[in-house]
């Protein structure tokens, strides 16, 4: 039987059921190989492709009747294509018989095989890393000179736990301190060896790892260059460390490797980065579980945390030392964590309409459209520091390392998020709209355009979340753009415009993109439609990127409400007990 006659005779069900092309294929190549009579096969296998893309591991029919909705992200019409019977059609599924099938099944899970050797890696690494290890020398003594004489303290806690142990897991919310509580394990296990440790700094994305270069670096300025030398002065991607040119498996070399940034990790990349660890090294996954999960499939930081098998190794830090629970953004990320809908409106209804003008940090914008002349002139009057330092150099003065250092540095101390990538509200318009206020021309290039680079180009060395800055600079005598990207150890790389054919400009973002990074200042912006995309995960990420000034731009206040009460939902097995 032909796709075209699978289609015809109804297994796809409806023109409004959301399976693609590639769902569809999967299913009739599979049937091709071997066939099946019986449809309701191929409905299992284009779900399972079709969740795989929406970021699951597996197709879970464990919960189906309450929960196909939300898995799915479907409409009731299209859930009315389904078979009913589709749960009692998985014992016989054909493709899932044997060492080699393409699928595999696990109770009421059915897992493309990729998939499933993933998670069984993960498992298998993590459990032969859950053995107890001897503490470094003098080990009370240190946590006593680090922490002092309160035994509870969470941080603490961390500590003489990694000390201790191969494996630790960290989790905790912006501001607990889960990289000052890294900073001083490193001091704690240094001082307890006789030898200088092999300590790896990692974490998804250039700017995640940049930022904990930068944080690694702020903690040597208060330390003795003694207690400095233990930490790294070099933090990589993951891509970097894992991918090797030829292809190959990766060993790391290191007693420590400290992960950051570990709930973006997706399931397949979190398989990798285990089996690359050493089995006498420590390893330490530092993420907020709270957090969006990964672009790709999986959800792996927030179910370890929620793992029974883990909980001995999973630590929370719940205290926040930047925000207030009672008031401003840390009110605002526990509404929104809590999917206290009533606080929320309170809290709405009280900010103040306008950017940077709350007492308590936190402000709104109420626009019906997101091309408001008003709106978007107030939303570049706060990039003016960084219009001021950028004037001459838009007159032609050449810029030095030090001088884009400066622009990158200011221009980054505001962050606009958008929740959706196109439409009126997405990213796109929005960054056009945000470079006509800002009185840019409409070209490629310009002096002043940031950039982020949207994949790993090992042969430029950037990678993917990667940000830039085109500027002028003096080459071989003439005047010419160039785009300045950090380098990771307090200068910049210059490179051809020419070359950089996979960036897109940022004056705003995705709240997906923000991930790993910070601003001083943040602008949420939601859409006015309904979306799949808002939720309580989305929404929550984006508060809490700022550091001391969030404003929120719900031109349909109800959708707000409604995201902090939606959460997503994605299928795996890491957080089942162990058998």
């Amino acid at each position: 039987m032909t796709l075209a006659e699978l289609i015809h005779t109804g297994w796809r069900g409806t023109s409004l059921t959301p399976l693609n092309e590639v769902d569809m294929a999967l299913a009739h190549a599979l049937n091709q190989q071997q066939a099946s009579a019986d449809v309701r096969h191929l409905w299992l296998v284009a779900l399972v492709s079709h969740q795989w893309g929406r970021g699951h591991a597996c197709l879970d029919l464990q919960a189906w009747p309450t929960t196909a909705h939300d898995l799915l992200g479907w409409n009731d019409a299209a859930l009315a294509a389904i078979p009913a019977d589709l749960r009692e059609a998985i014992a016989s599924l054909p493709w899932a018989k044997g060492e080699g099938s393409p699928l595999v099944v696990t109770g009421e899970r059915v897992y493309l095989r990729r998939a499933w050797l993933a998670e069984q890696r993960i498992r298998q690494q993590l459990m032969a890393l859950q053995q107890v290890r001897q503490p470094p020398q003098d080990v009370a003594q240190q946590l006593q000179r680090l922490f002092g004489n309160n035994p509870d303290d969470q941080q603490r806690l961390a500590c003489a736990h990694a000390a201790a142990n191969a494996l630790t897991l960290i989790t905790g919310g912006p501001g607990t301190g889960k990289t000052t509580t890294v900073v001083k394990l490193l001091r704690l296990l240094q001082a307890g060896s006789a030898t200088p440790l092999r300590t790896l700094l990692a974490a998804p994305t250039g700017k995640a790892a940049a930022r904990l270069m930068q944080t690694m670096a702020q903690a040597r300025t208060q330390l003795s260059p003694d207690e400095a030398a233990c930490l790294p002065t070099r933090a990589h991607t993951l891509h970097k460390l894992l991918f090797a040119p030829h292809g190959g498996s990766v060993r790391l070399q290191a007693d420590v490797i400290v992960v950051d940034e570990a709930s973006m990790i997706d399931v397949e990349l979190m398989a990798k980065l285990l089996l690359a660890v050493p089995a006498q090294s420590r390893l330490v996954l530092l993420g907020d579980k709270d957090q969006l999960a990964s672009v790709e499939a999986g959800a792996v930081m927030a179910q370890l945390c929620q793992a029974p098998w883990l909980q001995s190794h999973t630590i929370a830090l719940t205290h926040s030392h930047r925000f207030d629970p009672q008031q401003g953004i840390g009110a605002w990320a526990r509404a929104c964590l809590q999917g206290d809908r009533s606080n929320l409106q309170q809290l709405w209804h009280d900010a103040p309409v306008g950017l940077g003008v709350s007492p308590d940090g936190v402000s709104k914008l109420t626009a019906l459209h997101s091309h408001s002349p008003p709106t978007l002139q107030a939303i570049a009057q706060a990039w003016s520091p960084w219009q001021a330092l950028l004037a001459p150099h838009q007159q032609g003065v050449t810029c030095d390392d030090a001088q884009a250092l400066a622009l990158l540095n200011s221009f980054a101390r505001v962050g606009v998020l958008c929740a959706l990538r196109e439409g009126p509200w997405g990213v796109k318009q929005i960054n056009t709209q945000l470079q006509q206020a800002l009185g840019f021309a409409n070209t490629d290039w310009f002096v002043g355009r940031p950039v982020m680079a949207r994949r790993n180009d090992y042969a430029l060395g950037l990678m993917n979340g990667d940000m830039g800055m085109c500027l002028p600079t003096w080459v071989d005598g003439q005047v010419r753009l160039r785009v300045a990207f950090p380098d990771g150890q307090g200068g910049v790389r210059w490179l051809v415009t020419s070359r950089l054919e996979d960036v897109d400009t940022v004056f705003a973002m995705t709240v997906h993109q923000s991930q790993g990074s910070e601003f001083e200042q943040v602008l949420l912006i939601l859409p006015d439609l309904a979306t799949p995309v808002l939720s309580r995960e989305l929404v929550y990420t984006g508060i809490t990127r700022a550091r001391q000034q969030l404003c929120v731009w719900a031109p349909q206040p109800a959708l707000l409400m409604s995201a902090i009460q939606a959460q997503l939902l994605r299928s795996g097995g890491l957080a089942d007990d162990l058998p």
